[in-house]
């Protein structure tokens, strides 16, 4: 498949994170001839960010597989509604229902570590008296909540650079839900402790997915990038015309 007919991978990344998260699978999906976008999310309110998201991938010439992380799936779950969007991947992700918002999916299993490592800081919204609040994890237990299996210097890095998540974000329904009618995959990190893992299997199998599990923490695709690099490449090829 040449480069100019291969799909856009399109990597959306989650809350307490950045693009960078995906810096172990990019070269490998360039290097296999696929073209490659990772746009910085704002990570400020679900409908916002699906919009974002969705204007990205309006502005793609050709098919778009969408690949969410964690957060990034419920925007994804949004977002594909796009005519170009062929299909979804899934990585530790949240894979709403139509109407359903993150909290009422989290809600309705046990926390994980990551309800009791949280803080809430109040950010300033332009034009507006009354500030957000930006959600985060706490420094000293981002390691290992989100990163246990990584490099413990890189999960250092990732502490102190995270980028954070506005609260409204948790009580926005999803408008759409794409899975009803793009092709999905979805990956269950099965040692996550930031998003308990049964939250993202009974996403996953709601929507009917094909799925996979990974004894993994939450960075899946900085843990284990290449059994991420395998999920997205079968996406690609299930969806190539």
């Amino acid at each position: 498949m040449s480069r100019s007919d291969s799909p856009t991978v399109v990597l959306v990344h989650g809350a307490f994170a950045d693009a960078s998260s995906f810096a172990r699978i990019i070269p490998e999906l360039t290097a296999r001839g696929l073209n490659v976008v990772a746009p910085a999310v704002p990570n400020r309110s679900l409908l916002g960010n699906a919009a974002y998201i969705a204007s990205i991938v309006r502005q793609i010439p050709g098919p778009v597989v969408l690949v969410g992380h964690s957060y990034g799936g419920a925007v994804i779950t949004v977002a594909g509604v796009e005519d170009n969007v062929r299909a979804l991947v899934y990585l530790a992700g949240y894979a709403l229902e139509e109407g359903e918002s993150l909290g009422e999916l989290q809600g309705a299993f046990p926390d994980s570590d990551l309800a009791t490592a949280l803080v809430y800081t109040p950010f300033p919204i332009e034009g507006s008296t009354t500030p957000g609040t930006d959600v985060s994890v706490q420094i000293d237990k981002f390691p290992s909540i989100f990163a246990a299996d990584v490099d413990p210097r890189l999960a250092s890095v990732l502490a102190v650079s995270q980028r954070p998540l506005a609260a409204q974000a948790f009580s926005e329904k999803a408008p759409a839900a794409a899975w009803k009618t793009k092709p999905s995959w979805g990956l269950v990190a099965a040692a996550d402790h930031t998003i308990n893992p049964d939250v993202e299997r009974f996403g996953y199998k709601r929507a009917g997915m094909t799925t996979v599990e990974v004894e993994s923490s939450h960075l899946v695709m900085l843990a284990h990038p290449e059994r991420v690099i395998k999920l997205i490449e079968e996406a690609v090829r299930a969806t190539a015309h």
